[in-house]
């Protein structure tokens, strides 16, 4: 064992008994690195990264390497998913050291942490246009000892980079601040150009956006949706519900257990990496939630539910918080649980599934694509000879077509076939569940139950985001000095959050708001965004860092500038800022709002496509949003109906306020005195529309709410 032996986190866990001497990253490693002379290698992964498992087995677990390794270097893990911040200083060096990055990150440093050289994935030996390990450490420790000035000059040079690009990042102002006619003038621009830029990319036969491989990118769809709503453009729904469909009905999709995988090795969605992360689960939920509310399809409904019955199942905590991620990989069997493959736990043969299916495989088979020499159109890693990967490639109608039978019939014997395969899935080792908790992600999905609550009518979920917030503020999160912590495991709570902890988990926080009317939840979101600023704002150039100025061992404070697989902080927290200035009448918050927009004006004016979620902030800042109010008791059956005709519609821009003659409404009037005279007329839940304070007439009669509705800022099929 290692000194790894001694943390929390599974990816440093995993390579706790490597005859490497690893070190967390601490001052332990630093001063050992400056005492002994070396420089330090650091290794960033996390526990369901499958190239970080092939390097393990092939350097870290090689006796020869190793020995090397501890001679020549202090070799330091990292688990990006616990600390993101390190992650990032260090991606953007390989990154801009190589021109693309990726995990396993593999970097060398100084002693004073500044890197010198990096890169990804190394094999043991030469191979695939890269240097073998081994050959690469004896080469780092040569130049170490013979050329150290051109190392040093070499990492100067890349924090030097990275510093004019993330720190010194100019604020170019989209008009005057405190100015919105002028901004709203000026600032439009890149809304239309994201969205241009998008059609230009779409694959209008596959669905996605660019060429394969391809990603979900939740706040690609956020956008178009929005941008919909806003203009009623049908490209930009048809480009979402396309997209949306084929990642639902390919391979991408986990169709007896439910849940996405990561992403699609090909263009066709059909062949996917099997992980599955957390924030991948909570983001689609709500871009189908969108979907469904749009069209009133029950197709992205059904996505929906069953993502969510899939985290509840099987990524969510007894005390309620959710779990981060599943494995891509796992064991071929219980009899060889150390010969792991990608896919291994959800790939079929055609002889096993017509083993368990029995009666009517063939229909199963053609429904969902099975072959008999296996079905996916590529292999990168050479382990679905004979496989098949589920996917929904013929409808029910087009199947009972095929098999002149009813299509009641057919659906029956799909589900009933899912069943039976599901059952014989679970009795095989399943693939490994990262278990900590990670506040951001607990936020995101936070906001999925909570809007699923409201929109699906479903007490069960608005009770799952309840208890995952309440596991957060119980367990990470300190009330007297109202710091967040970002990693929750084994009883644990470590790592001072990041800007996207905070963020995400205020926005969780807004959505439980608007689900319960708990005013406890808004105290909360106004408590931490208050911190937020506190340790995070730039007061000279404006803008959020995406860490505090509290570790003496972060060479850079960043502020990412690429909504991904995640949205960045500041897209998160900007739209926070504006939804809260809403609620609270803080006009200096909707400025910093505003500020942090600005800063990004320069991405937003050349790529906007970049920071599609920074747009959907820009959105809301740029409309009048809605204040929509309802006067009546919480809970009572036309209270409810009238929440219920809200929530079939989709409105962006909006703040959805109770107005109940408690400490809910006494909460809000602090902040809103305009609700104080609201209410119920003639006892029975009315509805107040509200722009800008101002109310249209109020009403209590349900068809008169269904015909005010679609009238507002959103569009209706």
């Amino acid at each position: 064992m290692n000194r790894l032996i001694n943390e929390k986190s599974p990816y440093l866990l995993q390579h706790a008994h490597n005859p490497v001497d690893w070190y967390p990253w601490g001052e332990e490693a630093f001063l050992k690195a400056k005492a002994e002379n070396k420089p330090i290698f650091l290794s960033i992964g996390y526990s369901t990264c499958y190239w970080c498992h092939v390097m393990e087995r092939e350097v870290f677990e090689n006796e020869a390497i190793a020995k090397l390794m501890n001679e020549k270097l202090i070799s330091i893990k990292v688990d990006r998913e616990e600390r993101p911040d390190i992650d990032r200083i260090y991606m953007s060096a390989v990154q801009a050291m190589t021109g693309s990055g990726g995990w396993p990150m593999s970097v060398f440093l100084m002693h004073d942490l500044k890197p010198f050289f990096g890169g990804t994935y190394f094999p043991p030996d030469s191979r695939y246009g890269r240097p073998g390990f081994p050959q690469l450490v004896e080469r780092i420790f040569e130049l170490w000892q013979t050329e150290r000035d051109k190392i040093i000059n070499s990492a100067t040079t890349i924090v030097s980079h990275l510093s004019d690009a993330h720190i010194t990042h100019p604020v170019s102002h989209i008009g005057e601040i405190n100015s919105p006619l002028t901004l709203r003038a000026v600032s439009r621009l890149p809304l239309t150009n994201c969205f241009t830029l998008l059609k230009q990319s779409f694959d209008p036969v596959n669905a996605g956006f660019g060429n394969a491989p391809k990603f979900p990118r939740p706040a690609v769809f956020n956008f178009l949706v929005r941008q919909y709503a806003r203009t009623g453009d049908q490209q930009a729904l048809s480009m979402t519900l396309k997209t949306l469909r084929a990642m639902a009905l390919g391979g991408m999709y986990d169709h007896l257990g439910s849940g996405f995988h990561r992403y699609s090795v090909d263009e066709q969605w059909r062949v996917p990496h099997f992980e599955k992360m957390l924030y991948d689960q909570a983001q689609l939920v709500c871009s189908y939630l969108d979907a469904y509310q749009i069209t009133h399809d029950e197709f992205y409904a059904a996505v929906a539910t069953d993502v969510l019955n899939y985290v509840l199942r099987q990524m969510t905590h007894p005390d309620g918080g959710f779990y981060s991620a599943e494995d891509a990989e796992s064991a071929l069997s219980h009899d060889s649980l150390h010969e792991k493959e990608e896919g291994a736990f959800y790939l079929w043969t055609k002889a096993e599934i017509e083993k368990i299916v029995g009666s009517h495989v063939d229909v199963f088979c053609y429904s969902f694509g099975v072959e008999e020499q296996g079905n996916a159109p590529s292999d990168p890693l050479g382990v679905f000879h004979g496989k098949n990967i589920l996917r929904e490639r013929c409808s029910v109608i087009e199947t009972a077509k095929q098999f002149n039978l009813p299509e009641f019939e057919v659906g029956t014997i799909l589900r009933q076939a899912k069943e039976k395969l599901f059952t014989e899935r679970n009795k095989r080792p399943r693939p490994f569940l990262d278990d900590k908790i990670i506040t951001a992600w607990n936020g995101l999905m936070i906001s999925a139950f909570a809007r699923a609550s409201q929109i699906l009518h479903n007490k069960k979920y608005l009770q799952a985001a309840q208890n995952a917030a309440q596991f957060i503020l119980k367990n990470s999160y300190h009330p007297e000095s109202h710091v967040l912590l970002r990693r929750w495991r084994n009883g644990e709570a470590r790592f001072n959050g990041s800007l996207q902890d905070y963020a995400f988990f205020i926005q969780g926080l807004l959505d439980l708001y608007e689900a319960s009317f708990e005013t406890i939840y808004i105290e909360h979101a106004i408590t931490l965004t208050k911190h937020q600023i506190e340790i995070f704002w730039d007061e000279v150039n404006h803008a959020f860092y995406d860490s505090a100025d509290e570790d003496s061992s972060l060479i850079l404070r960043l502020k990412e500038e690429y909504d991904g697989a995640e949205p960045t902080g500041n897209s998160i927290a900007s739209l926070n800022l504006l939804r809260l200035a809403h609620i609270t009448s803080n006009n200096d918050w909707k400025t910093k709002a505003e500020l942090t927009i600005s800063y990004f004006t320069n991405i937003l004016n050349q790529r906007p496509d970049v920071l599609p979620q920074m747009l959907v902030a820009l959105d809301w800042l740029l409309s009048v949003p809605i204040e929509i109010v309802i006067a009546g008791k919480k809970h009572s059956g036309d209270t409810n109906q009238m929440f219920e005709e809200i929530h079939r519609h989709y409105i962006p821009n909006k703040v959805i306020l109770l107005a109940d003659s408690s400490e809910n409404q006494k909460f809000l009037e602090q902040f809103l005195p305009f609700i104080k005279p609201m209410q119920p007329i003639k006892g029975k839940a009315t509805l107040y529309l509200c722009e800008k304070f101002a109310c249209q007439l109020p009403t209590s009669d349900i068809s008169t709410v269904q015909q005010l509705l679609p009238q507002i800022n959103s569009v209706k099929l």
